[in-house]
């Protein structure tokens, strides 16, 4: 069984280094994740004025996010934060009495062209997921932050440096067990 993940690229960019390593990912893990890219592009400005009726792409990248086992972000850094576009599209998804996220295993992958690969912006992603309207079930202790990515990718879209394939190895087998865990107490049945 592969387990079905939409990965939210909080990038807008077509040359996106975190779409390129979710591609990375999206091949490397097939046997074990399904994964999905959602693209954030097009999500329309939130406004409470249309929260209950969405506009069609706020709602379709909704749905998208729901037909989902778990969920990836993958979040670049912008202004030591995340990107607003990124920050819109998750205001979607704690709005209009749907609790889209809640209980949905996830976790966080990012990437930047400076050393840090995206600390400052995992941080504040962090904080901004355990608001209770959003509450997703996010993978403690593998914190996946990849510094200098530009120097550690081929035009392939490989990851080429093997500590850092290794590490994302091991990162991705804690999710498998942790999704496993988790749909196990939180299962239906079990409520």
């Amino acid at each position: 069984m592969t387990i079905r993940v939409k990965a939210i690229i909080g990038s807008t960019s077509s040359t996106s280094y975190n779409r390129r390593l979710v591609n990375f990912m999206k091949k490397r893990y097939a046997d074990k994740l399904d994964i999905s890219l959602v693209s954030i592009n097009d999500v329309e400005m939130f406004s409470v004025d249309t929260e209950s009726e969405p506009p069609a792409n706020a709602h379709a990248f909704k749905e998208d996010v729901k037909d989902s086992d778990a969920v990836l972000f993958a979040v670049p850094e912008y202004n030591f934060s995340i990107p607003g576009a990124m920050k819109n599209a998750i205001d979607w998804l704690s709005r209009g009495g749907e609790a889209t996220l809640r209980n949905k295993p996830a976790f966080i992958v990012g990437s930047s062209m400076g050393v840090f690969g995206s600390v400052r912006a995992q941080i504040h992603l962090r904080d901004i997921l355990s608001n209770p309207a959003l509450s997703p079930l996010i993978l403690p202790n593998n914190e996946v932050y990849i510094g200098a990515i530009h120097n550690k990718m081929n035009e392939q879209d490989e990851l080429t440096d093997e500590s850092t394939v290794a590490f994302l190895d091991s990162v991705v087998s804690n999710f498998v067990d942790f999704y496993e865990r988790m749909t196990e107490i939180h299962s239906p049945e079990k409520a």
